[in-house]
């Protein structure tokens, strides 16, 4: 017997996805929630009448876009009391999936850490306009707010994201070779080269979110953020053991992190910020069970802005 032929729809739908989740993802900055709001666009798609629909990537776009708006203004509440640093949940991006320009900046944790500070409409509003290119009418349609609206909207986030954006793009090369010489530096206790490889003023943020116990406020200078990560061969971290802990240098969110991972499970992500001298400004530590389903699961997320043949 031969396999019936694909249903079209379902792959208009698959054609469109990775796009979907680059877009939702990028709103609500969690792979669980993203992953949701797709989910939901695909039931919208499949019970709606199709018969007018001249442009499907635009159509669902505009679908899963207005969903993950919804889960977001739902979510706030839940951020703003939650315990300790809030983070955005980390996915694993490849050696170079989503490129090494625009693309990798928009997913980086540094600007979902910037897009947090928005409003759930501003939020919606920058990353279809500034990081995917949709005209003012088409984000007006998906949020469901008049075009004039939208501008003012538009023009209110990106001055809000360019007054608090990393300010310095550092080559993937480079960001590399720091990443292996902080992990090298860190498992072998060697707190003057961390110091070497850190901005005197660099922060820490550690999410663990009330499960894990960590810092409940960010960690500011080099020499305590030195000492922090020097103790790592040497103390138990999250119930596992020094003997018991890997690590792993992985394409985290655009650009190279780290995964620690214990017996059976993964225990941590770090990723960085840098500055024009390829120094660490910040360092972003999430360790919340709840936040590294994504990367314990090992899919690898294609958040291109041109995904789904765009």
């Amino acid at each position: 017997m031969t396999d019936p032929s694909p249903d079209p729809d379902q792959q208009v739908f698959h054609q469109h996805r990775n796009l979907l989740f680059a877009v939702a993802y990028r709103v609500l900055g969690t792979a669980t929630d993203a992953e949701d709001a797709v989910q939901d666009a695909w039931i919208r798609w499949s019970a709606a009448s199709r018969a007018h629909v001249a442009d499907p990537k635009a159509y669902l776009t505009r679908i899963v876009s207005n969903l993950a708006l919804q889960r977001l203004r739902s979510a706030r509440h839940r951020r703003e009391t939650y315990v300790g640093p809030w983070l955005p949940e980390p996915i694993l991006t490849g050696g170079d999936t989503a490129g090494a320009g625009p693309d990798a900046e928009s997913v980086s944790m540094a600007m979902l850490v910037v897009l947090e500070t928005l409003s759930p409409l501003e939020r919606a509003v920058f990353v279809l306009k500034e990081v995917f290119g949709f005209r003012h009418a088409e984000i007006a349609e998906a949020v469901e707010r008049s075009e004039t609206a939208v501008r003012q909207v538009a023009h209110r986030a990106r001055e809000h994201v360019r007054a608090r954006r990393p300010r310095f793009a550092v080559d993937r090369p480079r960001q590399r070779a720091a990443t292996e010489r902080f992990l090298s530096a860190s498992t072998g206790g060697d707190i003057n080269a961390l110091m070497e490889l850190l901005s005197p003023d660099v922060t820490l943020w550690t999410d663990g979110g009330g499960r894990v116990r960590q810092a409940m406020r960010p960690v500011v200078g080099a020499g305590t953020v030195a000492a922090w990560f020097a103790a790592i061969g040497t103390v138990t971290y999250a119930g596992v053991a020094p003997a018991d802990m890997t690590v792993a240098l992985v394409g985290i969110n655009g650009g190279p992190g780290l995964v620690f991972s214990g017996p059976g499970r993964v225990v941590a992500t770090v990723t960085f910020d840098f500055d024009a001298d390829g120094r660490i400004t910040a360092i972003h530590n999430v360790a919340n069970p709840d936040k590294l389903r994504a990367v314990a699961g090992g899919t690898t997320y294609d958040v291109g802005t041109r995904s789904g043949g765009a």
